[in-house]
């Protein structure tokens, strides 16, 4: 088989099923598999999963998190590649067999990420320098300034996401990995249970050679932000532990100076 599909969801049933929806009117001519790691949803996500006789549903009896669940997808899967995907992504006809193709053209690469836009078309900045304090600061600055439509900003995140790129980290809302190396990079480090664990998994990649690609030859629709707007004050609180774990790993002296900052500002 030559791609297994990892979707985790949680209480995102609308965006599961369109989702699914997008990859069944258009199925990959790849041999695939699609496999739905359900984490404990409460709104019928995983009943709902299952309208698809070709999906496999594994229910994870808890909320997981994004890596665990990702991981334990893996352990059930077959495919010589893995896409993880997000449930709030739409993949147009032909993208994914485009991306195995960009994959298998860059032997060098280990994993390789599209380029993501949203609804409207506005494209995100999906990849980037490993995440330090000043690397960080600046990501944020050109997100930021891109969604409130800063056109200098916007531009150069334009003109990023029109050209090829060997970033440290491409977003796991759509990344491909050969299955061999995310095996030997020990897949997702399971102590981030909601964000950075990307980065974290595209660092584990680069330590054992191997490098991360941007395409913008490929694109896939992101609709992000769903789970923000659903649940702004759990969300934020995720992100801030899975940093301070992030900075503990990686930058371990820097790790203190952050938890600080972050309590004086009541936010840890």
């Amino acid at each position: 088989m030559d791609v297994s599909i990892i979707i985790v969801s949680y209480n995102a049933r609308a965006d599961l099923e369109r989702c699914l929806d997008s990859l069944h009117a258009a199925p990959p001519e790849a041999s695939h598999e699609i496999i739905v790691v359900d984490n404990q949803s409460t709104d019928g996500s995983a009943d709902a999963a299952r309208r698809w006789p070709d999906v496999r549903v594994i229910e994870a009896g808890a909320n997981l998190g994004f890596g665990r669940a990702n991981n334990l997808g893996v352990a059930e899967s077959h495919g010589a590649h893995l896409l993880f995907l997000n449930s709030d992504t739409i993949v147009p006809r032909h993208q994914i067999d485009a991306l195995l193709g960009e994959l298998a053209a860059h032997p060098e690469a280990g994993a390789i990420g599209p380029r993501l836009i949203d609804a409207r078309h506005r494209v995100e900045l999906s990849f980037g320098p490993m995440l330090g304090p000043f690397n960080e600061l600046r990501q944020k600055l050109l997100v930021r300034g891109h969604e409130r439509g800063h056109s200098i900003l916007s531009l150069m995140v334009e003109r990023a996401t029109h050209r090829e790129q060997w970033p440290d980290w491409v977003s796991g809302a759509c990344l491909l990995v050969r299955r061999a190396d995310a095996l030997a990079a020990g897949l997702f480090d399971e102590r981030y249970f909601m964000y950075t664990e990307d980065v974290d998994f595209c660092a584990a990649l680069r330590a054992r050679g191997r490098k991360i690609l941007f395409t913008p030859k490929v694109e896939i629709i992101h609709l992000r932000g769903r789970s923000r707007a659903a649940a702004p004050v759990e969300t934020a609180r995720a992100y801030r532990r899975s940093q301070i774990a992030f900075y503990k790993k990686h930058h371990p002296w820097w790790a203190p100076v952050l938890t600080l900052y972050l309590r004086a500002r009541g936010q840890v």
